[in-house]
């Protein structure tokens, strides 16, 4: 005996439609995005989006782990292919001027960006913890550069990626203010003039 499906299947590309919840995230942030908003981006009634995706929660939940892996994967990538923590931040803030003043999408950074003014404690957590989280793994690379000598013994390497983070934001912030590529390029050059020489 086989068993199907009960009710009628999915009318809408689910791939298609999460990449269009991001976008209306990303432009608006969590707390003024509006379930009304979201179903309007992704061509989908109410009760469509609460049975593919759950509540508007859940959706942000997986539209931020999806935009890590995809439009905010430069970082990690940067990290994971070059030699040293210098190597990789520079590469991060660089990669970060083209990525945050692309066209196409909205302007800086999803996880940066999303919480600001949000008044959900759980949501704003959450990009809290993941943010924290990219500063320990920065701090982390640091510190073992440290100790293989690829920086000097009395760099702080907790200062460093604070300092690394700040840019980061920053750049995000500027970039929804309109600041160009080659405005921020310059920013990420400037940064790392403050690293330790090598």
């Amino acid at each position: 005996m086989t068993t199907g499906q009960r009710g009628r299947p999915r009318s809408f590309d689910r791939p298609t439609a999460l990449e269009q919840a991001t976008m209306a995230f990303w432009e608006h942030g969590y707390e003024t995005t509006s379930v009304s908003d979201l179903t309007r981006a992704m061509g989908i009634s109410a009760p469509s989006l609460y049975a593919a995706f759950g509540d508007k929660r859940t959706l942000f939940e997986e539209v931020v782990a999806e935009y890590v892996l995809s439009h905010g994967a430069f970082g990690t990538r940067a990290f994971e292919e070059e030699p040293t923590a210098r190597a990789g931040v520079a590469r991060m803030l660089r990669e970060a001027a083209v990525h945050y003043t692309a066209p196409g999408h909205p302007r800086g950074c999803l996880v940066i960006s999303a919480a600001t003014n949000c008044s959900t404690p759980e949501v704003e957590e959450a990009l809290r913890a993941r943010r924290n989280a990219n500063l320990a793994a920065i701090e982390d690379r640091i510190r073992r550069d440290v100790d293989a000598g690829a920086l000097p013994g009395d760099t702080d390497p907790r200062t460093l990626a604070r300092l690394s983070g700040a840019v980061l934001q920053g750049m995000s912030q500027q970039a929804r203010d309109g600041a160009t590529e080659e405005e921020l390029a310059a920013v990420a050059e400037s940064a790392m003039l403050a690293w330790p020489p090598a």
